[in-house]
């Protein structure tokens, strides 16, 4: 016997009911019993047409409209935890904890200071939910079909930095306008200022000289969360909740979303600090060479400066992005997210 998801919220299952159709009220969904040969042949067409497997437009479009909306709506709520953390990267001395540093940036430059560079975490952390939610979905299909042999985690560390690449080229120019706003006051107001003034100073190269940073800032992180979020996914329906997630109700499986989506953010917030450091220190001119910045860091502060201010933030944003994003899912009818290596999870 098969599931599938059918567009209304609801999980059919199908079993050989000596050819008859019996239908039947099931709580999560209904009971809906044919010929089953030919009830899994009729469901794996639909299921390709509509994409639900991963491999139709459907589905990967449903993916990156939703990465785009959960990660510009999320990255823009905490724009000014987001102002406090470059603060603290490029003047550590005098932005030295979370409250003082919230309270001289308010007594000397008003709340409307809080909110520099709100466009940038908007639009660019939108495009870059897009790609990397969307093509993450896309290259966990494609890997999958291409990995059989392999370990799942194999199928999720290729997946997601295949995605972070493209996602972050989409991302780097927004941010390094976006960081310049926030630690330098009378450089810009925002995105339609800070693009051609940044254009005029340093060039095309100015949009992408922290692109490689920016690359190993968010490739370890994101390998490392989208593949904490599924075997936490997978974990905790097999160990703590016991049942399968299409036996689960919709306000449940968005609860293990929540769990695993914090889970997987603290841990890769960890991960990817060094080099958090490292593109604030390069794109504010503190160092030239990313081992220049290393130098001046230090080792011990490459992981620990700001990292109780990243951590406060990532891990929020990212259990509300699994939200919105597997909201979003859910109401296009699609499955959540996690705890299979395929898009759909299959009990024959």
């Amino acid at each position: 016997m098969g599931w599938v998801w059918w567009p209304g919220n609801r999980w059919w299952k199908a079993a050989a009911v000596g050819g008859v159709d019996s239908r039947g009220d099931g709580g999560d969904g209904w009971w809906f019993g044919v010929d089953g040969g030919k009830w899994e042949r009729e469901m794996s067409e639909f299921r390709t047409k509509l994409g639900v497997e991963g491999g139709g437009l459907y589905y990967y479009g449903i993916c990156t409209a939703g990465g785009m909306f959960s990660a510009g709506a999320t990255h823009l709520a905490v724009t000014p935890l987001d102002v406090l953390k470059v603060n603290m990267q490029v003047n550590p001395i005098k932005f030295h904890s979370i409250a003082s540093g919230l309270n001289i940036l308010w007594k000397e430059e008003g709340p409307s200071s809080l909110w520099r560079g709100w466009s940038g975490k908007l639009f660019g952390y939108g495009v870059q939910g897009g790609f990397k939610f969307g093509l993450y979905e896309f290259f966990k299909s494609q890997y999958t079909n291409m990995l059989a042999d392999e370990r799942q985690s194999v199928v999720f560390f290729l997946s997601s930095a295949s995605a972070q690449v493209f996602a972050d080229v989409a991302l780097c120019p927004f941010e390094a306008v976006k960081v310049r706003v926030q630690t330098q006051p009378n450089f810009a107001k925002g995105l339609s200022d800070g693009f051609p003034k940044l254009y005029a100073r340093e060039g095309i190269s100015g949009f992408y000289k922290g692109l490689l940073p920016l690359w190993g800032r968010n490739l370890p992180f994101s390998m490392i969360m989208f593949t904490t979020f599924e075997h936490s996914v997978d974990l905790i329906y097999r160990k703590i909740v016991q049942r399968r997630k299409e036996e689960c109700s919709r306000a449940q499986q968005l609860g293990v979303t929540c769990v695993a989506g914090y889970t997987a953010g603290a841990v890769g917030t960890i991960v990817s600090n060094p080099a958090d450091n490292i593109v604030a220190s390069l794109y504010n001119k503190k160092a030239n060479t990313v081992l220049q910045a290393a130098r001046n860091i230090g080792l011990v502060n490459l992981f620990t400066r700001s990292l109780p201010i990243r951590v406060a933030i990532v891990g929020p944003v990212l259990t509300l992005q699994w939200f919105f994003y597997d909201s979003i899912k859910v109401l296009s009818g699609l499955p959540t997210s996690g705890g299979r290596i395929r898009g759909v999870e299959s009990g024959a």
